[in-house]
């Protein structure tokens, strides 16, 4: 290995990490809306042809995660702490891995008719996914520290406001569902989803850490 790539090893590597990260939050957008699609589709057909796409992002997902942990551990230089970059990199993986896990049993347990509370946990999946790539799109311009406090502290809301709707679900399954396959189906379904915006604020946490680390 010659002097020049010896150097390359040692120069932070922001044009490389921060749009790899734009990169994963462009993708989980882009699963959640199609969660938010398929959840609210009529059409089996079309629900199918979703969650085949949901599938498919979620291969793109681990690519792109995948391509992150090889920069991660061919560089000694990054823009943040490694195991901060390894906490993020694994909870926006986690989130799009519940997202896929989700639309996956809703195909497997065959449920027909989609619930208020599972379209209204996929749309709060999507709104925090939307704040997560807003954060993680400004991460890279320390002029705006405070559009990523906003979007987290904004992340943490949904988070509180999902459990809610978790908890109010689960209440009525068991209050007004006799069927328990179906009680056990439904509720997997809603813990996968309400595990998802967990992820979401994992992730959230780890940018607050970044900030204060780096303030």
């Amino acid at each position: 290995m010659n002097f020049s790539n010896i150097l390359q090893l040692f120069i932070p590597k922001d044009k490389v990490f921060f749009p790899l990260f734009e990169k994963a939050t462009q993708n989980l957008v882009a699963i959640a809306d199609t969660l938010v699609q398929m959840v609210n589709a009529a059409d089996l057909n079309q629900r199918r042809l979703l969650i085949k796409e949901i599938e498919r992002l979620e291969h793109v997902g681990d690519n792109i995660t995948h391509e992150m942990f090889n920069e991660l551990s061919a560089n000694f230089i990054t823009p943040f702490d490694r195991e901060d970059m390894h906490e993020l990199i694994t909870s926006l993986d986690d989130i799009v891995d519940f997202i896929h896990g989700s639309a996956k049993r809703i195909e497997l347990y065959k449920i027909e008719t989609i619930s208020p509370a599972i379209r209204k946990l996929s749309e709060l999946i999507e709104k925090s996914a939307k704040e997560l790539h807003t954060a993680i799109t400004e991460l890279s311009n320390k002029k705006n520290i405070h559009k990523i406090k906003e979007a987290c502290v904004r992340i943490n809301s949904i988070e509180n406001h999902a459990d809610d709707v978790f908890d109010t679900a689960i209440a009525g399954l068991f209050e007004n569902e006799k069927d328990p396959v179906t009680i056990i189906k439904v509720k997997e379904i809603l813990a996968v989803l309400e595990t998802a915006t967990d992820k979401c604020e994992d992730a959230a946490n780890v940018l607050e850490t970044i900030l204060v680390k780096h303030a």
